[in-house]
């Protein structure tokens, strides 16, 4: 039997409304899930966080939690912790069936005990070595991309 594609975007206490709203609506046009993980930088109401996710809300599968240890006790799948402090590219593995990309604050990225814990599941987007890194909203839209591209694209026209 087939395990059909379903992604998981992951914020571990995200920090900025905009940059969570920007993934909320990428969330809704990729039929992607989105789980958030407390502590939260913002309201869950704040506007500049609905600003920004437009009219998508009423389209979106979201999942709150009061830890990262919640988040993993209620889900399954193949987990993928997004960091700079890794070298294998995020293109270099395979996403299929349930597939959850993990990204941290913006200010700090994700622990470096979850990192280390999962190390053969850290993987990095590739970018210029002197700058520090893209956007949160940025590096989980050119994710959620290469994981729909890997697989064909489907039920997207």
């Amino acid at each position: 039997m087939e395990n059909k594609l379903h992604i998981n975007i992951v914020l571990h206490e995200p920090e900025i409304p905009q940059n969570t709203g920007n993934i909320a609506r990428t969330c809704a046009v990729t039929g992607a899930s989105l789980h958030l993980i407390e502590p939260l930088g913002f309201e869950i109401d704040s506007a500049k966080l609905k600003r920004a996710g437009l009219d998508y809300w009423d389209k979106l599968d979201v999942h709150r939690y009061k830890s990262i240890d919640e988040f993993f006790e209620k889900n399954e799948g193949e987990f993928f912790f997004f960091t700079t402090k890794t070298e294998k590219s995020f293109a270099d593995v395979s996403y299929r069936g349930n597939v959850y990309l993990i990204f941290g604050k913006e200010t700090k990225g994700l622990p470096k005990e979850l990192i280390y814990a999962h190390r053969d599941r850290a993987v990095r987007i590739p970018m210029r070595n002197t700058l520090r890194c893209l956007n949160l909203s940025n590096s989980a839209a050119v994710a959620v991309y290469e994981v729909l591209r890997q697989n064909s694209y489907p039920d997207m026209i």
